[in-house]
């Protein structure tokens, strides 16, 4: 039988930079606080600055010497992500690695600053954007590497470009398991493109399992969240344990570009990291290419692949 990877695996990270969003609770607190356990500078990126800023001196209470910074970012608003890109490049010189982790779970239609329907604009647009604007300071670094945080709900995703601001019909877990389904296709087409480009950096897809997490904790509003939200943290394997395939992804010499990383248990839910297999449409290149050019129409986002100092990010974009 293999060895279990565990968080002791993660290699020395001393000189590397990470950016994790949702860093604040649940598997993005947990990813974060594994790589400043390992002495990477890490830059929690979260909508509310006082959580961050706790979400930080806990982390402080378990590695005293932690090497962290607090930056807010709305992912529900464009100008944010814009702001928060601007933000890094007077703080950094490069960023390695990119941790695309926060989310919104299933929730009722409601939606973002500029208009897109809320799940889709924050789980799949914002993460797009963001890593148009940081993606030329991470092409400097040999070793960089932007990791997308899926879900195995993704398998049920259907991409509706009829309807993607909900307005012809609206069910919440289906608009949830759509924004997944991007979060994937996205990540290989993000690898074809930068393998395209010849460009060292890594594109990789993840998923946690099944772990338990505040993931819309807020929008518990409905008696049947509230039991699901109950039966989940008490019988789910933990946040940290849900890290981990987030942790492997991120710094393992064993995930490669292109690869969609997830517990390799029994049915994908628990176990060691591993490359698994992702849905079949997942793979489906006409219709990322397709995704990708309606991501970059609806953001305002276009792609660089040339290496730029932090005062460059990607061209266009709203502010």
């Amino acid at each position: 039988m293999a060895p279990i990877w565990s968080e002791n695996d993660i290699p020395d990270l001393a000189g590397t930079t990470a950016v994790v969003t949702g860093a604040n609770r649940g598997i993005g607190f947990e990813v974060a606080r594994g790589l400043a356990a390992k002495r990477a500078h890490v830059v929690l990126a979260v909508r509310r600055g006082e959580s961050g800023r706790a979400a930080a001196a806990a982390i402080r209470t378990m590695c005293s010497d932690a090497s962290l910074d607090v930056v807010e970012i709305d992912l529900a608003n464009l100008a944010s992500v814009h702001r928060f890109a601007a933000a890094l490049g007077s703080r950094l010189d490069a960023v390695d690695l990119l941790i695309n982790n926060a989310g919104l779970g299933s929730a009722a239609l409601r939606r973002t600053v500029d208009g897109f329907e809320l799940v889709f604009g924050t789980n799949h647009l914002a993460h797009f954007a963001l890593t148009g604007l940081l993606l030329p300071a991470m092409i400097v670094s040999p070793t960089a590497r932007v990791i997308t945080v899926a879900s195995m709900a993704h398998a049920t995703g259907r991409i509706d470009f009829d309807n993607l601001d909900g307005s012809k019909g609206y069910r919440e877990f289906r608009a949830y398991a759509q924004s997944k389904l991007a979060n994937v296709l996205f990540a290989y087409e993000l690898q074809r493109r930068l393998s395209a480009a010849g460009a060292a950096t890594l594109s990789i897809a993840c998923h946690p399992g099944w772990a338990a997490t505040n993931m819309g904790v807020e929008d518990h509003r409905r008696p049947q969240d509230r039991l699901l939200h109950w039966v989940t943290t008490r019988i789910a394997p933990t946040a940290a344990q849900g890290a981990r395939p987030v942790l492997f992804a991120a710094t393992s010499p064993e995930a490669g570009g292109g690869d969609y990383v997830g517990p390799g248990g029994s049915f994908g839910v628990s176990g060691s990291p591993a490359s698994v297999r992702s849905s079949d449409l997942s793979h489906d290149q006409e219709l990322a290419r397709r995704l990708w050019e309606v991501s970059e129409e609806m953001t305002g986002v276009r792609y660089s692949f040339v290496a730029a100092g932090m005062g460059s990010a990607a061209a266009g974009g709203r502010s």
